[in-house]
């Protein structure tokens, strides 16, 4: 997959089959309009091209920016839309002059004379231009003065998923990670850089590293332990997680903990990838500090319940 950075770094294709969109999450629904845009620029001919943009509209346009929580970081988009097979993927950096674009504008500057479309894929619910006022109905109405044909992916095709993104927030959010995996198709992920604890753990016999993700609008799930796989550079270890603020030795600050099993190396500064398979339980307060490895012991022995072999 050919990935750019700006559209002028991209050149006009002479059969674009394209689609554009946020994709947060790259979820079960926008698969399926991926892999519609597959399909047609190879029966077509042509290339598929996905138009993204960074950083997220709404970190640009909302008041209320700050609080935003988003599935994917771009990095986690550009890898999944690789491993859906796209040709090109063009990164638009979103900016205020770019949300003031019409629709028209839209339309013209950036999919007929930028890109090149002779076929443009869209979801049922796609809005675009400026104050979202394009819709489905409109490029019906003008994709044939500028010489592409438009196809929209059905709302029943959606809906039969019952996939959205704000559902899959809210399900991870709450815990409910079985929900947020089926609407995904895969296991929720997040990635961080091993940084020094308390080292608490190993004097437990659970020794954790502590990872701390550098992408502050990442949705970290509920507090909690959970059933995860690891990765690792190669490999895929698994292991146990806590999110939470660690009540039974009075932490105070949100952390997020991993304790790999059968793992003994020194990971200081690695990067790794947290795939989450399984909620356990909430996180607790016990009376004792012999009561939380009791409960270790058991978190353990359900984890590995809940890890598929690989």
């Amino acid at each position: 997959m050919n990935v750019y950075h700006s559209l002028e770094s991209f050149q006009k294709r002479l059969y674009a089959v394209v689609t554009s969109g946020t994709f947060d999450g790259v979820h079960r629904g926008h698969q399926k309009i991926l892999s519609r845009l597959r399909e047609l620029s190879i029966q077509l001919q042509g290339e598929s091209v996905v138009l993204t943009f960074w950083p997220h509209p709404r970190m640009i346009v909302s008041n209320d920016s700050q609080n935003l929580q988003l599935l994917s970081t771009i990095e986690e988009k550009v890898a999944l839309f690789s491993q859906l097979g796209i040709d090109h993927l063009i990164i638009t950096p979103f900016t205020r002059a770019f949300s003031e674009l019409s629709s028209e504008e839209f339309i013209q500057q950036v999919l007929v004379d930028r890109i090149g479309t002779k076929k443009f894929v869209i979801g049922y619910d796609h809005r675009f231009g400026r104050n979202r006022e394009g819709s489905f109905e409109y490029l019906q109405e003008k994709a044939p003065s500028y010489g592409f044909e438009v196809e929209e992916i059905p709302r029943q095709d959606i809906d039969a998923l019952a996939v959205s993104s704000t559902r899959i927030r809210n399900a991870l959010s709450r815990g409910e990670v079985s929900t947020a995996n089926e609407l995904l198709g895969r296991p929720y992920a997040f990635s961080g850089t091993v940084v020094k604890g308390q080292q608490l753990g190993r004097t437990l016999g659970y020794p954790t590293a502590n990872i701390e993700v550098r992408e502050t609008y990442k949705l970290i799930p509920a507090n909690g332990v959970y059933a995860v796989h690891v990765r690792k550079g190669e490999q895929l270890l698994s292991g146990m997680l806590n999110i939470g603020v660690r009540p039974t030795v009075d932490g105070s600050t949100r952390t997020i903990e991993v304790h790999l099993f059968n793992f003994k190396e020194d990971i200081y500064g690695e990067h790794l990838e947290i795939q989450i398979r399984h909620y356990l339980r909430p996180e607790l307060k016990f009376e004792s500090i012999q009561a939380l490895v009791q409960q270790l012991h058991l978190d353990k022995e359900s984890a590995l319940q809940y890890l598929p072999v690989h």
